[in-house]
Parts: structure tokens; C-alpha cells; sequence
């Protein structure tokens, strides 16, 4: 019996007390907002399927790749920075 991974909920357009959105933050022609776009498009069922069941919920692997890229593209390589 293969148990389905758990993904923390994300909902970038999800609105908050203050600020009322996080959108009012980012310029709208800021690289974030390119990566997004980009990285929603691929198709990366090979990877959500690596991910096994089970135990507490896991970060989507989407949202992970963005951090990824974004820090690429920002020349950072380490997450120490």
C-alpha cells in the first residue's frame, strides 16, 4: 500500500492582516515574478513521484525548485548567505 506525500499549503495570492497582500512588496517587473511564471509550467511529475508518503507534510517540490533557481539567479550557492 503506497501512501500519497502531504504538501504544506501554499497560496501566494493569499491575503494577511498586514500587509494585505505580499504582492504589494514585489515591483511587478521584479526576476521573482519570472521565475514563478517559468517554474509553474514545467512539468516535474518525475520528481513529485521520488517523493515518498508518510510522516509530516513535506514542502512541494515546486516551491523548492523556485528557491533554488531564484538564489541561482541571484548568484547565491549556499543557503548560509
Amino acid at each position: 500500500m503506497k501512501v500519497s506525500p502531504v504538501w504544506k499549503t501554499n497560496n501566494q495570492s493569499q491575503l494577511s492582516l498586514l500587509p494585505p497582500s505580499y504582492d504589494d512588496f514585489v515591483p511587478e517587473n521584479h526576476p521573482v515574478r519570472i521565475v514563478n511564471i517559468i517554474i509553474d509550467q514545467i512539468d516535474i511529475s518525475s520528481i513529485e513521484r521520488t517523493y515518498k508518503g508518510g510522516g509530516t507534510s513535506s514542502y512541494h517540490p515546486r516551491d523548492l525548485l523556485k528557491i533554488l533557481v531564484y538564489a541561482y539567479l541571484r548568484n547565491l550557492y549556499s543557503s548560509r548567505k
